[in-house]
């Protein structure tokens, strides 16, 4: 059935139960002008539920930064060359004087909570967040409290524009960016189990590579320290004894099943000195690793 021209029709704004509050030219000057906030402040914040049809392009970009967090359903942003596609618990950062065009699915339409802000710090947050430069998309857990803090945000300066109101709104923005920018900060339990089985994964789908402790840590931009002590913590075992124990439990496998020699075992498992293996194995196993495929072969 061919769509009518209404259901065609991109809109930017106006969505059942949407709040938008864009501040006047004559307010935001007055909060450059503020030390309390020009550092960091809001020039627009909103909340579009299920906008079906929600379309925005700007030719020359942006004057502020633009942060879209979506809640449900998906859209996609361009921008930079780049699509990207926002999915729930998901967000991105829009470079300002950047052009861009986004828009929300018509077959699953996005909610999405975002905000304009702007400010002398505004350049070196987005730096904290960007890689090279250029904005990412980043899954982030749904966390109540950070709609919470949206909420008074819109309330503060749905109350008035006050001076003392704004001043307001202001600290209430830097809380609300931290939560994304900074979430695994404020909240490491969120992360840090996840991203031990993360890195548990990674060796496991790594065993004939040869990492040193460093190199591991970085893969999830973790100091060596840090790492080290959330691995042992979960998992018992210092992040390369871990290892090396995954190495051998893959290398009775191919011992028991396999008719593979000690030096081809010992190049799928990432050891160059098969007498150093054969050292580190009998360590671990208590036996060599031609007498654990001897008896391994008699059972």
């Amino acid at each position: 059935m061919k769509k009518t021209d209404q259901e065609n029709k991109k809109v930017k704004e106006g969505f059942l139960g949407q709040k938008m509050i864009v501040l006047p030219p004559g307010v935001i000057k007055n909060m450059t002008q503020n030390p309390i906030t020009a550092a960091l402040h809001p020039t627009a914040v909103g909340y579009y539920p299920r906008a079906a049809r929600h379309d925005r392009e700007r030719k020359h970009g942006s004057p502020q930064y633009i942060l879209l967090y979506c809640i449900e359903g998906s859209g996609t942003i361009y921008v930079l060359g780049k699509t990207f596609t926002l999915m729930p618990n998901t967000f991105i950062i829009i470079p300002r004087q950047k052009a861009h065009h986004y828009s929300s699915s018509e077959e699953n339409p996005w909610s999405i909570y975002w905000v304009h802000f702007a400010g002398t710090q505004a350049d070196a947050l987005y730096k904290r967040y960007a890689k090279d430069d250029m904005p990412v998309v980043q899954s982030i857990p749904y966390d109540e409290q950070r709609i919470n803090v949206f909420s008074l945000l819109y309330s503060i300066l749905d109350q008035g524009l006050s001076m003392r109101n704004l001043e307001a709104s202001s600290i209430q923005m830097i809380q609300f960016l931290s939560s994304f920018i900074y979430h695994e900060e404020l909240y490491p339990n969120y992360y840090h189990e996840d991203q031990i089985s993360k890195s548990i994964e990674y060796m496991k789908a790594n065993l004939d590579k040869n990492y040193s402790i460093r190199e591991l840590a970085s893969q999830f931009r973790y100091s060596v320290s840090h790492f080290s002590d959330l691995f042992k913590k979960k998992v018992g075992y210092s992040p390369i004894q871990y290892f090396n124990q995954l190495k051998i439990q893959k290398a009775c496998q191919y011992l028991s099943f396999t008719d593979l020699n000690i030096k081809e075992i010992c190049l799928m498992i990432g050891f160059e000195d098969p007498y150093y293996f054969s050292r580190m194995f009998k360590k671990l196993m208590g036996i060599s690793p031609a007498k654990y495929r001897s008896q391994y072969k008699k059972q």
